[in-house]
């Protein structure tokens, strides 16, 4: 290629992956421009860009995901073409063709294979036509529990129902008997709503602890469409990924050729342009279509490390006109790489979002380290946005190499201010199932793994330590002490929602004797309330649901009794310590 692809790109997106793609256009002398509420004033990637503009409004809905605004910078700063980057408006057919129609580039897929692939019923009935294997189930939308009663005394349960606009593991339940069809029926629908403003849903059947292997394909307006090989997703909690890597050890070589050419007449049945991804299942020596991504992966970092290969640099390439500058026989798969989420969660509180200001920030480095980021000491790991923090990514000569390499990286990972997933994930890599390449189910979220995750976040037993308050973070200074250099630990007390969370489930333990009031855990918007003033409702019901940081969160009654106090509404943004109600005694 000669010459610049393009002279100036806007990045309609935040945090490190915006920063990602600014790296990628300096590699091309392209200049960047930046775009930011007025949360992420003072974030990160607004000064890694070459120019930022700033859009207005705290949340994503008056901001990034505000088409207008951000085709205005576009016009006002010169900008020739628009990256999405992932999530906010990157699998939005709708932008893209707005990017387009503003007579500027839109760097991802043409917006016909974004729609088609954004409605995953749609997508099965074009991958089942394309002779491409599909999960046994619907093609068309359900509307009613009775169908998805039917379909399971058809094809058996278990049985899964998921948002037919959906992504990212959202509006997804299991369905596991007759009975519990009405409640995931409803909680899926709300979710498609929720986040995807569409309340369709489809059903298909559940495989039971299979593997999450996904497919990198790159495809230019040439024809010219190749795969990566796969990633192994499989490690996951609610449907969201926490450990990727490459190769997949359950895929040998005349499997990733099946499954490559799989996702290779995927991607030319959708039209596809542009880097995208093909997610399917892995049960049993059968790989099935699950979805695509119609854009750039958060986990496309291990596969540009054991391939060599620049992902966003092609797509800004493709998106310029150029072909693919790689070949399906140069692509090859060299040792083994992983990639740790590193985000601000509270894993002994079944991973809430841990928002708040980074007080400590050092990351690791070293031979075979990549670490993506998105923040610096002083950053706000706000509660309006995802609670990623960074991508931690190490490659080896094979996968023990590798293994070994990301304990040896999450070692050295020094984050102050916030809980986070490093002790997590260095209680999950010690562990004997992922040494085993174990697909590790029922592993993630079980209390071994987070005493074991404690073991190696806490320097010290929290109950020897003075105060009411646990101690979830420490803060190291050095200091020299009658001329011998000293390490001091001062530790922080965790954060007082993630107390108030702790209370919540402690009364929901000890029943009858709690206290009456019930309070939010987390700062959150209402997405359910699930009881009304003067009911009478058990110990365990649940009260309301709280999205917070885009997970669902429910709230239950910690004792039985009847409702008093109603304090929330569907829409109410509540705050840590917010009351939801009482549940009074019923003599009371």
């Amino acid at each position: 290629m000669s010459g610049r692809p393009f002279t100036k790109v806007l990045v309609a997106n935040r945090g490190e992956i915006a920063i990602r793609v600014f790296r990628a256009l300096r590699d091309l002398d392209v200049g960047s421009v930046a775009v930011y509420s007025d949360a992420d004033r003072g974030a990160l990637h607004p000064r890694r860009a070459d120019e930022a503009h700033a859009l207005g409004g705290m949340t994503a809905a008056e901001s990034y995901l505000v088409i207008e605004k951000l085709l205005d910078v576009a016009r006002r700063s010169g900008a020739e073409a628009i990256h999405p980057g992932y999530g906010f408006l990157s699998e939005n057919a709708t932008f893209a063709q707005a990017v387009l129609d503003a007579g500027l580039t839109w760097i991802g897929p043409p917006p016909s294979s974004i729609e088609l692939m954004g409605s995953k019923t749609r997508a099965r009935q074009a991958m089942q036509a394309a002779g491409v294997p599909i999960i046994p189930g619907t093609t068309d939308p359900v509307a009613t529990v009775d169908e998805v009663v039917a379909l399971g005394d058809s094809i058996g349960y278990p049985l899964l129902i998921k948002a037919a606009a959906g992504g990212g593991g959202k509006g997804m339940e299991v369905v596991r008997s007759a009975d519990e069809a009405a409640r995931a029926f409803a909680t899926a629908q709300r979710q498609g709503l929720a986040y995807f403003a569409n309340a369709e849903v489809y059903v298909e059947r559940y495989l039971d602890d299979p593997r999450h292997v996904e497919v990198q394909i790159l495809a230019d307006r040439h024809g010219n469409v190749i795969h990566l090989g796969e990633r192994d997703c499989t490690i996951q909690r609610r449907h969201q990924k926490l450990v990727e890597e490459t190769p997949s050890p359950a895929v040998d070589e005349a499997l990733r050729n099946r499954i490559g050419a799989i996702a290779i007449d995927a991607a030319r049945a959708a039209g596809y342009e542009s880097a995208g991804t093909i997610e399917g299942l892995l049960s049993d020596g059968e790989y099935y279509f699950m979805e695509m991504n119609t854009r750039i992966q958060v986990e496309h970092t291990v596969t540009e490390e054991v391939t060599g290969f620049d992902l966003v640099r092609e797509q800004i390439r493709v998106a310029a006109g150029e072909p693919l500058s790689i070949t399906q026989a140069q692509v090859a798969l060299r040792g083994h790489a992983i990639e740790c989420r590193i985000n601000a969660e509270a894993v002994a509180h079944n991973f809430l979002p841990s928002p708040g200001t980074i007080t400590d920030y050092e990351e690791p480095s070293g031979p075979g380290v990549r670490v993506d980021s998105g923040v610096a000491a002083g950053s706000v790991i706000s509660p309006l946005y995802d609670p990623m923090i960074a991508k931690l990514v190490v490659h080896g000569s094979d996968r023990e190499h590798a293994r070994a390499r990301m304990l040896r990286a999450l070692s050295e990972f020094r984050i102050g201010g916030v809980e986070t997933l490093v002790g997590f994930h260095q209680a999950l890599l010690s562990h004997q199932a992922f040494i085993d390449a174990e697909t590790c189910h029922g592993l993630v979220e079980s209390k071994e793994l987070a005493d074991k995750a404690a073991a190696f976040a806490e320097p010290a037993t929290p109950s020897a330590l003075p105060g009411p308050r646990a101690y979830a973070s420490e803060r190291t200074y050095e200091a020299e002490i009658d001329g011998r250099l000293a390490t001091v630990r001062l530790f922080e007390a965790e954060p007082e929602w993630v107390e108030l969370a702790r209370r919540h489930t402690e009364r929901a333990k000890i029943g009858g004797h709690a206290a009456e009031h019930v309070e939010s855990p987390m700062q959150g918007t209402v997405l359910k309330v699930d009881v009304a003033e003067g009911e009478n409702v058990v110990a365990g019901k649940v009260l309301c649901v709280v999205e917070a940081m885009k997970m669902e969160n429910e709230i239950v009654a910690h004792r039985a009794g009847v409702i008093a106090d109603l304090a929330v509404s569907v829409g109410d943004a509540v705050s840590a310590g917010s009351p939801i109600c009482s549940v009074l005694d019923h003599a009371s």
